[in-house]
């Protein structure tokens, strides 16, 4: 079966203007990610972990490498150099990203702000809302806020939203940065009960965990990121 995902000597660098140096990320990333497969990206911090899913994702632009990507159609697409136009409608279609911070409209209400990817894909808005509804009750987040706005949430509650929003449409490729981060013990099982259903369901993923028992538990295959090297002595010099 062919990968959903191939990342081939992926590397992120960022540039300060004012210094005038090249301060790296990530750098030499090599995965695959399958239908049904769950990849989990594990290393310390400051290993660029959290890059590699937004280059994937195109938040961030990569510095050099193949982020290849093959879709519905059988035809496969460089992640790292395809156009805004083109990643739009992966991002609709094909590609989610569950990312450790909730961002939408202040005044929109939860149960919008879930169904928001479902009515982008073409799901009519009252199917979308039913559906997020149950995904919001699967979640165990209670029905009285769900007409509320996520800004006013706590930070547990913001997350529940938050994976919600990027579980419903069941992409292709899922992107999940430390999505437990901010739950409970019992949040957690019924976030990770829901990743397993789309495991079952032949979405492929890629993860950041921080907590070595959910890669144990979920991961199938595991890659481990190493901190960049620095060519400098940054902190020295911003010292001096």
């Amino acid at each position: 079966m062919q990968p959903v995902l191939i990342v081939e000597g992926l590397a992120k660098d960022f540039f300060l203007h004012e210094q005038r140096e090249t301060i790296p990320s990530c750098s030499n990333v090599y995965l695959e990610s399958r239908e049904g497969k769950l990849t989990a990206i594990v290393g310390p911090t400051g290993a660029g972990k959290s890059s590699v899913l937004k280059c994937i994702y195109r938040t961030y632009l990569p510095s050099t490498g193949k982020i290849m990507f093959c879709d519905t159609a059988g035809q496969s697409m460089d992640l790292a150099r395809a156009d805004e136009h083109q990643m739009l409608r992966l991002r609709q279609r094909e590609i989610g990203f569950v990312t450790q911070f909730l961002n939408c409209l202040p005044r929109k209400s939860a149960l919008d702000v879930v169904a928001e990817p479902l009515v982008a894909s073409g799901v009519h808005r009252t199917a979308a809302r039913t559906s997020a509804g149950e995904m919001l009750a699967r979640l165990a987040v209670p029905q009285r806020l769900w007409c509320v706005p996520p800004a006013t949430f706590s930070g547990g509650e913001k997350q529940r939203v938050n994976l919600a929003r990027g579980l419903i449409s069941r992409p292709r490729l899922l992107l999940l940065d430390e999505p437990t981060a901010s739950l409970d013990p019992g949040t957690t099982d019924l976030a990770v009960k829901l990743i397993e259903t789309l495991k079952e369901d032949g979405v492929a993923m890629i993860a950041i965990f921080h907590q070595p028992d959910l890669v144990r538990r979920l991961a199938d295959d595991v890659v481990e990121l190493a901190p960049p090297v620095l060519v400098k002595d940054y902190n020295k010099e911003c010292l001096s």
